[in-house]
């Protein structure tokens, strides 16, 4: 593994609500009442070694959710799967974004994050409320309006959409993600109980009890303006957040996670990402980047992730398929449950 490795005990000072595992139990029962209605259209483009499919699903609120779907040309299944969200301020981007997975064997699902950036999926709930501008405080007065439920939930939409697609192995199927979306990664991990991998790049959304102390840089710079604006609203944002803290889902993880981060970051502080390691609940490791900031290890951390993937997802190994499978020219999809 390249990097530093190091012997990590950083206790939280977050707190757990006493209705965390109801509450998001409610929000997904909620999610799954709308079908998932997945559809896989393929996307034409110029490249001769990878095909790009146009995937859509129901998520929460039964909004529907686009991803691109990158998987080897021709290839036919199982394959292994990997949900991934992007940074900040991004949606799934173009269709020619980050190749690097599909190139490597699997079939990597890249996820809007509904309202963001290079995206097409609109963020069509209401939240109410007042906000200091940005995603980060949308909603922030209660956790059933905060616009991170949304996307959490839609995350766990994302897998089973992917699981739907008869050309991936439903039972090699993880979530990678670097900053936004190593937050939004942490969560699948305590979402979705039989997850089969993690990789976790310089997370966002952890420490959310002192976020706004241990960074002055944007994205967290809008809860120091929230709090700033909104005195006497300071404690029910700040409860909020505890119900989508990394650090909380962490703890009921059971994946193989790698974590990493760069320890002169300012956005993302270690003092934020380190506490999320130390309480990530099953097989972890992680990687420390002692001169670099928010770009953590790039692509060397790019390189540790590969193999950390393939250590435990084995792309190109053909185990029985538990559904039929064929070329996704013509995808079919498992019925729905």
């Amino acid at each position: 593994m390249r990097g530093e490795s190091a012997a990590v005990d950083a206790p939280t000072t977050q707190t757990e609500p006493a209705d965390f595992d109801r509450f998001w139990a409610t929000t997904l029962a909620e999610t799954r009442r709308h079908p998932l209605e997945v559809t896989v259209e393929p996307r034409p483009t110029r490249l001769t070694a990878i095909d790009v499919f146009d995937v859509t699903f129901r998520g929460f609120g039964g909004t529907r959710i686009h991803a691109w779907l990158r998987v080897p040309h021709g290839a036919r299944g199982p394959l292994p799967g990997l949900v991934q969200f992007f940074g900040y301020g991004n949606g799934r981007g173009h269709a020619l974004r980050d190749l690097r997975w599909a190139a490597a064997g699997y079939a990597h699902l890249v996820v809007d994050a509904r309202g963001q950036g290079h995206g097409d999926t609109d963020d069509d709930a209401p939240d109410g409320g007042p906000s200091a501008g940005g995603f980060l405080t949308r909603g922030i007065r209660s956790p059933h309006e905060y616009y991170y439920r949304r996307v959490y939930a839609d995350a766990v939409r994302a897998v089973e959409a992917l699981r739907r697609i008869d050309i991936v192995d439903p039972a090699r199927v993880g979530a990678v993600g670097a900053s936004q979306g190593g937050g939004i990664a942490l969560a699948i991990t305590g979402l979705v109980p039989d997850l089969a991998v993690a990789v976790i790049q310089a997370p966002f959304l952890c420490e959310l009890d002192r976020a706004a102390d241990l960074s002055d840089e944007f994205p967290y710079s809008l809860l120091t303006q929230y709090f700033a604006d909104r005195r006497i609203d300071t404690a029910a944002a700040l409860d909020t957040l505890r119900y989508f803290d990394g650090v909380n889902h962490a703890k009921r993880a059971t994946a193989p996670a790698l974590l990493s981060t760069g320890l002169r970051d300012a956005v993302t502080p270690p003092a934020s990402v380190l506490p999320a390691f130390t309480a990530y609940a099953g097989p972890k490791q992680i990687v420390l980047w002692p001169y670099n900031g928010h770009e953590a290890g790039g692509d060397l951390d790019e390189e540790n992730a590969l193999d950390f993937a393939a250590e435990h997802l084995a792309p190109g190994h053909r185990p029985t398929a538990t559904h039929p499978t064929g070329a996704l020219g013509a995808p079919h999809l498992s019925e729905e449950t």
